[in-house]
């Protein structure tokens, strides 16, 4: 249930609204809007007696929320939102950010070899696992906590924003001292003790769409982060299972607008993943730029060929300053652009 507020109204109206819902036995949160202020009220059961409510002063009408998921969805909050990471990347504007790294961290010489040349290219965000969830128990896992300072020291030299994947509900504090934004994968969008803690976090959440999951199961994932108090929150588009064995996933760019007329949440699409096939990344990049993704997720190695993990679907670093430089061209066609600002910081930085 939202509960919009009237131009007039006094923070005084707003926080009588308040303490009525939580009398009530519900939680309520306060929704500032460029219009007017509303207040969300959290838990509702089907039995709140909205007449209780309308009569407050202040208010100017109750509006049942109809979507299963609430806090995500537009009819809880219409204008976007806009996660700002510590790097000054801000995510579901007119900027478009490009995250981009190594499937694993496997070295220091790797992770800082290529955090160099992609802050060069534009990217703003690196990316890489530290700890990894593979299909074989035999597979390199990642290095852990090694991984995640190396992590961290790239930051330090490049300026970057670090993205990094928790795998359970234990490190999820471990992966928050290290990365400025945490990486829920998509075998994992449905671990719901996982989201929680995740949730209370205090970092924003990436949260990546699972192998065979809809938008509404993508979109109730997400609500248990916001049902936390976490509402820097950015939804991944990285392909979903098909029958199909041409490409590794069926990268499903419909998701897109759709998840942007559902929700107020950004959302960015993951090409390699979506694909599995180095040759097909550029394409199905270029694509979610002009369906309008608010970011991309790209894996970049600077030896693809002697990967530990994902080598097929990694970019070569100047496979991937072409495609920077293709989807600027394409984010100026549709009146965005790619993060700008950021090469200048490539330039200054030691």
């Amino acid at each position: 249930m939202l509960i919009v507020m009237k131009h007039s109204a006094t923070q005084g109206e707003v926080d009588r609204v308040v303490e009525t819902i939580r009398e009530m036995g519900y939680d309520a949160r306060p929704i500032p809007g460029r219009q007017r202020t509303a207040v969300g009220l959290i838990g509702n059961d089907g039995r709140v007696e909205s007449g209780r409510i309308e009569g407050l002063s202040g208010v100017l009408e109750v509006i049942a929320v109809t979507q299963p998921y609430k806090q995500v969805s537009r009819e809880w909050k219409e204008e976007p939102t806009i996660v700002e990471l510590p790097n000054g990347a801000r995510i579901g504007g007119n900027e478009l950010v490009v995250m981009a790294g190594p499937c694993a961290v496997e070295s220091e010489d790797q992770i800082m070899e290529i955090a160099g040349l992609l802050r060069a290219s534009g990217a703003t965000v690196l990316r890489g696992g530290a700890f990894k969830p593979r299909t074989s128990p035999y597979s390199f896992d990642g290095l852990g906590e090694e991984g995640l300072r190396l992590l961290a020291r790239a930051r330090e030299a490049t300026g970057m924003a670090v993205v990094t994947e928790a795998l359970e509900p234990e490190s999820v504090e471990l992966v928050a001292d290290h990365a400025d934004m945490i990486q829920i994968g998509a075998r994992n969008m449905q671990n719901y003790p996982l989201l929680r803690k995740a949730g209370r976090s205090g970092r924003p959440i990436l949260l990546k769409r699972g192998l065979s999951a809809t938008i509404d199961e993508l979109l109730l994932a997400a609500e248990y982060l916001l049902a936390e108090g976490n509402d820097q929150v950015i939804l991944c588009e990285r392909g979903v299972r098909s029958f199909d064995n041409h490409t590794r996933n069926l990268l499903d760019l419909t998701a897109i607008p759709v998840v942007k007329a559902l929700s107020h949440l950004p959302i960015i699409a993951d090409p390699s993943h979506g694909t599995g096939v180095r040759a097909k990344v550029t394409p199905m990049a270029r694509a979610a730029v002009a369906a309008g993704a608010d970011g991309l997720m790209v894996e970049v190695h600077p030896d693809p060929e002697r990967a530990l993990s994902d080598g097929a679907q990694s970019l070569y670093p100047q496979e991937f300053d072409e495609l920077m430089a293709q989807i600027r061209m394409i984010a100026r066609a549709i009146g965005r652009e790619v993060a700008p600002g950021f090469e200048e910081l490539s330039a200054s930085a030691p």
